[in-house]
């Protein structure tokens, strides 16, 4: 009797670590060839991203490279099934200074664009960006006070930004001229963003082949006032309106 319960049992818990076995390869299938989780440590995004936002990024959307695959193994260089992303969209990448860190920006300058920011207006291919005022931005964090634009970016695409009044370190610089193969970073939030503006940031000219993917949508929002243990608080502090939505 006993040593059927023992045959039993074994048999349990080859099926409950076979499960759990096919559950990791379908996971990382995902988030290898389909979508993987990133979530938004800093206000450089802001408007369109927050700190406490949790996205997924779609990894097919551009082909996939090493830094598609778990680790970045370096099973072979540049891209394959490659469809060059869209000025304008949001992406993933992997720090050109060091791969090992994660940045998410805008597209704002293609293969062979000029780049150049004076007295805070954006200028691509020496012609200044279109924006409009569109009100007043008070990050909830700190309480700062910022002028919110929509900014119209060459081919139409429009996206909105936070600005502080005045000029800021990054509102004037060096005409950028993007390398073949490469992109333009730059933040929403013009004054608070390491960006490819910044030389010691470590982002410069984005190579096609650090690009993760495309930031699609958000599956979850919080503001982050409640800790870890306060589980009667976390549901007062999902951002509910943001969940399940588009990231333009």
């Amino acid at each position: 009797m006993s040593s059927r319960t023992s045959a039993r049992g074994s048999s349990g818990l080859a099926e409950t670590v076979k499960t759990i076995v096919y559950a990791i390869i379908i996971a990382l299938i995902i988030r290898t060839f389909f979508y993987e989780p990133f979530s938004i440590p800093s206000g450089s995004m802001i408007p369109t991203l927050l700190v406490g936002d949790y996205l997924f990024v779609s990894k097919f959307s551009y082909g996939y490279s090493r830094y598609s695959l778990p680790l970045g193994m370096p099973l072979f260089t540049g891209r394959v099934m490659f469809t060059p992303p869209h000025r304008g969209d949001v992406v993933v990448f992997k720090l050109p200074k060091d791969p090992s860190v994660d940045f998410i920006k805008r597209i704002i300058g293609l293969p062979g664009d000029h780049v150049q920011m004076k007295d805070g207006v954006l200028y691509i291919n020496d012609q200044p960006v279109k924006r409009d005022r569109i009100g007043i931005y008070q990050d909830p964090a700190n309480g700062t006070t910022y002028t919110e634009y929509m900014e119209t970016l060459p081919g139409g695409y429009q996206h909105p930004i936070i600005k502080l009044s005045g000029i800021y370190t990054l509102d004037n610089t060096p005409v950028f001229t993007v390398p073949p193969d490469h992109y333009f970073m730059m933040g929403d939030n013009r004054d608070n963003s390491s960006d490819s503006r910044d030389p010691s940031s470590g982002v410069g000219y984005v190579p096609a082949e650090n690009i993760v993917g495309r930031a699609v949508f958000l599956f979850f929002s919080t503001n982050g006032y409640a800790h870890w243990w306060e589980i009667w608080d976390w549901p007062f502090t999902v951002r509910y309106d943001r969940l399940f939505t588009s990231i333009h």
